[in-house]
């Protein structure tokens, strides 16, 4: 079938909308649109066998009884099946009963067909279109909507869905970037996941499971097989998902049942907190997690595997911010690839997009840094790819490809390419939501080449994109976090300021004569000292010839010194037990990378500008980040100042001249 057909059987569908204007608003045409194309797909796909299933019911149930399920589906030949004899075309033979007759239609579908037209809320669909007098009418339009299997074909029948998904999807773009990824970028996704496998899947009967845990309406999984496909039209490729959003849940599963694949793979509910694959490993797994959104709804049961199972679990490396669960959509997806056997076969890859928090956010030791550093440490990365902006219907943010894989080729171990594919992309006739841009196909193709050789072109100084690629160790993003500290120097005053911060502090204010210890004092108001012993001993003095006693202990001569204390370069250098005291107010942080010595480092950054300083070894963190933009960045100097003053001149004159014909 040729794709002028797909798009006339998609327009049939969709003319529809037409009947809808008014009584729906444009954004829920598919609510009507898409459920009704399945229920009209599975009633042409079960047309040849309804008779053996009638036949199977009444054999089964003549005397009572009740047909098990998997029987009825072995007369269908199909996943799923339906006990009554109405269509559509019966449905429309008694006018009087159009609802009350397609809801009996509904009931008498199998569970699993049924649980899917739930979940687009068909019932209170019917009861609208019933109310509105559209029932009747909307259902005429499919009846004659021809959808055999000997017409289209399962993979026909994908692309007309998948069409139909595209439609509703823009119609309603100010959710769309919550259910739908743009095809194009989809593609190159799907390349760069799979195209280094392409000699292997060429093989005879090759077989490969893929898994999208955020799948929303299915794009990536649809085009994940498509692609296996076109290299080796024999291969076996099982693809499974799962989706929290109902109706986006119900489209993917709707679209594996009209291509004749199992619908049992497309799980419903939460992957962090309901894992429904969670005893499956994958040969691929992609996604295109929400950006951004939090996880506090799971937060009890993610923290409590992170606990409780520690590395043998999901969450073992480390939790995110609750307020973006990215990485825990990572890890997820790293749990469930295949290990790699002795010979160097199994092993999975992985393709995911991210914004740009998940490449530095979080400081040292924190959950996205531990993340980070359990990832490179295992040299799972291979890639990461910086997308053009604009490319997603729901925001206009830089995105990135990640591509892990726990079976690196031998010449990119320990290494990983970051790519920057930013200005591949064409401006879009007409923008959609946040979508501005595109990828054509000569993008996608330069992109997916540029990836194949991009360890030759970062090594190849002349090649025309070498600007594009660069190469890394893994341990090049690692840094020890230090804590520079330099001494608390300090020089002693009493004023009216500090006699009241000395006669407000709690040591003070415990004393049985604290009013007369403060007054005792005020007769040396506008002394300063240079050190802290004859400050203390001058104070001591003044308390002692008043009659009374001076407190000892540490806390009450820090409370003391504290409070008389005032910071100066060339004060008196503070210690505890014979060490310098650390100034809080001038201590700094420095990130070391990790193949460099911290002292090293200290000598040769800061010894020279500070010379009192020293490192806090006790507070030395690890971290990773992914500094990408800071890799590419590229000086650009200012235009030469008579240029700009030139084009402000020339902007004037255009001024002036269109006022002067303004006043004519």
């Amino acid at each position: 079938m040729n794709s002028s057909k797909h798009t006339e059987l998609a327009n049939h569908a969709w003319s529809v909308a037409d009947l809808l204007r008014g009584d729906y608003k444009q954004s829920d045409y598919g609510k009507v649109i898409l459920p009704f194309t399945v229920l009209r797909r599975l009633e042409c796909v079960l047309e040849p066998t309804r008779d053996k299933v009638a036949a199977e019911i009444e054999r089964l149930e003549g005397n009572g009884g009740t047909a098990p399920e998997r029987l009825l589906k072995r007369a269908s030949g199909q996943s799923f099946y339906s006990r009554t004899d109405l269509t559509l075309k019966k449905i429309l033979n008694d006018p009087q009963h159009v609802a009350a007759n397609l809801g009996q239609y509904i009931a008498g579908l199998s569970e699993n067909a049924r649980e899917v037209l739930d979940k687009y809320e068909f019932t209170q669909q019917i009861k609208k279109l019933d109310g509105a007098d559209l029932l009747y009418q909307v259902i005429g339009k499919f009846a004659d909507l021809d959808l055999r299997p000997g017409v289209v074909s399962n993979h026909n029948m994908g692309y007309i869905f998948e069409e139909l998904i595209r439609r509703f999807a823009e119609q309603s773009n100010e959710t769309a970037g919550e259910h739908f990824t743009p095809r194009e970028v989809i593609q190159l996704m799907v390349n760069l996941l799979v195209a280094p496998d392409a000699d292997v899947l060429s093989v005879p009967g090759v077989g490969r499971k893929v898994l999208d845990p955020a799948c929303g309406t299915g794009g990536m999984l649809s085009a994940a097989e498509e692609h296996i496909k076109a290299l080796n039209p024999d291969a076996t490729v099982e693809v499974y998902g799962q989706e929290l959003n109902p109706e986006s849940w119900a489209i993917c599963r709707s679209d594996l049942m009209i291509k004749g694949q199992d619908p049992e793979n497309i799980k419903f509910g939460n992957s962090f907190s309901d894992d429904g694959h969670s005893r499956e490993k994958f040969d691929y797994l992609l996604a295109n997690p929400p950006f951004g959104v939090e996880w506090k709804k799971v937060k009890s049961e993610v923290e409590t595997e992170h606990r409780s199972l520690g590395d043998s679990g999901r969450f073992g490396a480390g939790l995110p911010r609750i307020n973006d669960g990215s990485l825990l959509f990572l890890q997820h997806m790293i749990s469930k690839m295949k290990p790699v056997d002795v010979n160097g076969g199994g092993g999975s890859r992985i393709a995911i997009v991210f914004n740009g928090s998940p490449l530095f956010t979080g400081a040292a030791e924190s959950g996205e840094s531990k993340i980070r550093q359990w990832i490179l440490e295992n040299d799972w990365l291979e890639a990461i790819i910086a997308l053009p902006d604009q490319l997603f219907y729901n925001t206009g943010i830089s995105t990135y490809f990640w591509i892990l894989t726990n079976r690196k080729r031998a010449d990119h171990r320990g290494r990983v390419v970051l790519l920057d594919a930013r200005e591949y992309w064409q401006k879009m006739r007409k923008s959609l939501g946040d979508k501005r841009k595109e990828l054509g196909k000569e993008h996608i193709a330069e992109v997916t080449r540029l990836y194949a050789d991009a360890l030759a072109v970062a090594e190849d100084s002349e090649h025309p994109e070498h600007g594009k690629v660069k190469v890394f160790r893994n341990e090049d993003f690692g840094y020890r976090r230090i804590t520079v500290e330099r001494p608390l120097k300090l020089r002693f005053e009493l004023t009216e300021g500090t006699l009241a911060a000395l006669a407000a502090s709690k040591p003070v204010e415990k004393l049985e004569r604290s009013a007369e210890f403060v007054a005792a004092l005020r007769p040396l108001v506008g002394s300063t000292w240079a050190t802290k012993s004859t400050a203390l001993l001058a104070l001591k003095d003044a308390v002692v010839a008043a009659g009374l006693t001076w407190p000892a202990g540490t806390p009450f001569a820090k409370a003391v010194r504290d409070a008389i204390g005032v910071r100066n370069p060339e004060g008196e250098v503070q210690k505890i037990k014979g060490a310098p005291e650390p100034d809080p107010d001038l201590r700094d942080y420095e990130n070391v990378p990790l193949d460099e010595g911290t002292e090293d480092y200290l000598k040769r950054e800061v010894l020279p500008h500070v010379p009192d300083a020293w490192i806090d070894h006790t507070k030395t963190k690890i971290g990773y980040e992914i500094p990408f933009t800071r890799h590419f960045y590229a000086y650009r100097s200012p235009r030469p100042l008579a240029d700009i003053d030139d084009e402000l001149r020339s902007l004037e004159a255009q001024i002036q001249a269109l006022l002067s014909e303004a006043t004519e």
